[in-house]
């Protein structure tokens, strides 16, 4: 058994109406692909726009406040839930849902609708993606601390998208792990493999409560390669040949074997859009991403895509794992 640890489901208006790529993924779509390529469980989470953003506003490239929903993701929870309980029950239990939350806004009445849904849904998890909805992933510490103290009342963990940019104020890796270090009952996981930042990955090996993902590994390295500010440059960058990402996990999951988690972001595998009047096209496939996986030994194989994974959810029920 394999478990890919970082997939989203739904649809995200702000990339459908700004004519960016993806912008959509239902779960049997997930399961069918991830199926054909070895792997039999998914954490799951909705897509990261949400209707507490204007709608007008998002056909502008812009989230402003003032959509349908007053409580971000109150309403993409319940319906990816929804989706994975009573839609498709017979997908659904193959995955683990995990909520995904605003650190910034309406921290209280986001977290007394989380209590209520995980009442009527089981979700196993956290999920911050604060870049795009452009929140401090830093409230955790302040006005947000809400959501630690959550985490820790349910006795789940916490998925976090991590950056390096310089432009990127949101979700530095270093701020992350400053939120980490200040809760050490609650489980920790940095997206994107730090971007490659070498100071934050030997962190988070350090770290007992912190472990990282590699989601989206592919274009990731083809930014590596082409020096794209996204990830770590120059001696910061953890050192590998950026060519070849099979190589790169590989020496991902020989440098830090018991904190490196598979995942592969579907369906932003791939990512698609304009900046500054130019496409930027980074393109991978759930196959090419899995494929990284499997040319890995069958021990780090085992321990990116199984063990590692295992230890950070610390399901109470593994039944939840074996299941047909």
């Amino acid at each position: 058994m394999l478990i890919d640890c970082h997939n989203h489901l739904g649809a995200d208006l702000f990339f459908y109406l700004t004519g960016a790529y993806p912008y959509a993924q239902d779960l049997p779509a997930l399961v069918t692909e991830g199926r054909r390529h070895g792997i039999g469980r998914w954490v799951v989470f909705p897509m990261v726009a949400n209707l507490s953003f204007d709608v007008a506003v998002m056909r502008g490239g812009k989230l402003e406040a003032g959509g349908l929903e007053k409580v971000p993701y109150a309403f993409e929870n319940e319906r990816m839930l929804r989706e994975i309980y009573e839609l498709h029950p017979d997908f659904g239990r193959l995955t683990l849902p995990f909520a995904i939350l605003d650190p910034e806004r309406e921290p209280a009445a986001q977290a007394a609708r989380l209590r209520e849904l995980h009442r009527e849904f089981p979700f196993y998890g956290l999920k911050i993606q604060a870049t795009m909805i452009q929140a401090d992933v830093g409230a955790l510490l302040t006005t947000g601390r809400v959501f630690l103290e959550l985490a820790a009342e349910l006795d789940v963990p916490v998925l976090i998208h991590s950056s390096v940019a310089k432009d990127d104020v949101w979700s530095q890796a270093t701020t992350i792990l400053r939120v980490a270090e200040s809760v050490p009952e609650v489980r920790f996981c940095l997206a994107h493999s730090c971007r490659f930042d070498r100071a934050c990955l030997d962190r988070v090996a350090e770290l007992p409560n912190t472990w990282f993902d590699c989601s989206a590994h592919r274009i990731h390295c083809e930014a590596a390669a082409d020096n794209l500010p996204i990830v770590a440059s120059g001696a910061e960058r953890f050192p590998a040949d950026y060519r070849d990402p099979a190589a790169v996990l590989a020496a991902l999951a020989e440098a830090y074997p018991h904190k490196l988690m598979w995942g592969s972001d579907s369906p932003f595998q791939s990512y698609v859009a304009k900046h500054d009047g130019a496409l930027l096209a980074l393109r991978s496939t759930y196959e090419q991403e899995a494929a990284c996986l499997h040319a890995l030994s069958a021990e780090r194989r085992v321990q990116a895509g199984w063990d590692n994974t295992r230890a950070f959810l610390r399901l109470k029920n593994e039944d939840l794992l074996t299941r047909g």
